[in-house]
């Protein structure tokens, strides 16, 4: 089968694993081309990575060979160029959140289902093989029924990451800790746990942080399935701890830390999977973990443009955590439940 020709758009924090990803798979896609507007960070991307570069997004986007794009760019860009990409008829992988607002997100949905190209998200905790396997074994029904979920998020920022223009702000960012770094560790329990029915929260700043969005959050949770949860999550923790999420089942509990898991049945049995030593990213260096999830990503995102099929992340899967995030501040602005949206 022919290579893949695809083109990465924005050279910021993100790109490092996307790039060394794309070596990996150069048996199966070809780097076309590399858009900043910045020239500095162009020269710096080519000091460390051989893609041809361009100064011009149209290079992209008229391109008829290239037949997908990856989008790294801050959160309030991704609408207009997920729009532009869709309407070049290329394939789109695009970095988290989908936007900064949910109707944002929802628009850009949808622009790429009319277009019929493919949306994938990059959510990559859904690749870690602990988390696969558990969700292996959910679908098996090997833990029962699930009756209680509780996931923790207790990463640290200094205030030195806040302080760049846009960091933790609405109008780049779109939020706080939940859409910029929970978002993760969000949706990997909702694909496992299954949907949120109604949250009642609290979200504050602390005074850890100078910053205008939430750094710390407290939610109790109802899922659809009868079950209950907590969710805590805030980048106040110093130094910084590995998410956890923990089911509680009717026939095991199961505990996912990092990349180590461990399954507790009733009748005695353990399962685990060790620590992989790859995590990483929960403290001062948002960037400090290695790129084999974000290879496992693009392995599946080209095999979804190959399949027809949707991506493992894809669009309308992302819209679910992005509408699980609005409940939660909704819920700590009005001060009572909110039911989630589906």
């Amino acid at each position: 089968m022919a290579r893949h020709r695809l083109a990465l758009i924005g050279l910021g924090m993100a790109v490092t694993p996307h790039a060394k990803s794309l070596l990996d798979l150069k048996d199966r896609v070809e780097v076309a081309g590399v858009f900043s507007p910045s020239a500095e960070r162009r020269q710096a991307f080519a000091r460390q990575f051989p893609f041809p570069l361009t100064e011009r997004l149209d290079a992209i986007l008229g391109d008829n060979s290239i037949d997908a794009v990856a989008i790294l760019t801050p959160p309030s860009t991704h609408l207009e160029l997920v729009h532009l990409a869709a309407d070049a008829r290329k394939h789109v992988l695009l970095e988290k959140p989908l936007d900064i607002t949910t109707a944002r997100a929802e628009a850009l949905v949808e622009n790429c289902r009319k277009a019929r190209v493919k949306l994938g998200v990059v959510l990559q905790h859904r690749f870690h093989p602990a988390a696969m396997k558990l969700a292996e074994m959910l679908h098996a029904g090997e833990l029962g029924q699930i009756v209680g979920c509780s996931t923790m998020i207790r990463l640290w920022r200094p205030q030195s990451y806040y302080d760049q223009p846009g960091r933790g702000t609405r109008a780049r960012d779109g939020g706080g800790v939940l859409l910029t770094q929970g978002i993760h560790t969000l949706d990997l329990m909702l694909s496992l746990a299954g949907p949120v029915a109604e949250v009642a929260a609290y979200a504050t700043t602390t005074p850890v942080h100078r910053m205008e969005t939430e750094d710390m959050v407290a939610v109790a949770a109802r899922f659809e399935n009868g079950a209950l949860g907590t969710i805590d999550a805030t980048t106040a923790a110093f130094p910084g701890f590995p998410e956890k999420i923990e089911l509680v089942g009717e026939q095991a509990t199961a505990l996912l830390a990092g990349t180590e898991l461990k399954v507790l049945f009733h009748d005695g049995r353990t399962f685990a999977i060790e620590a992989d030593q790859s995590a990483g990213g929960t403290g001062a260096d948002p960037m400090a973990f290695p790129h084999d999830y974000h290879r496992s990503l693009y392995s599946d995102f080209l095999d979804a443009i190959e399949q027809n099929r949707e991506p493992k992340v894809s669009g309308a899967e992302a819209l679910r955590v992005h509408r699980l995030i609005d409940a939660i501040l909704e819920s700590s602005a009005a001060g009572k439940p909110v039911r989630v949206r589906c």
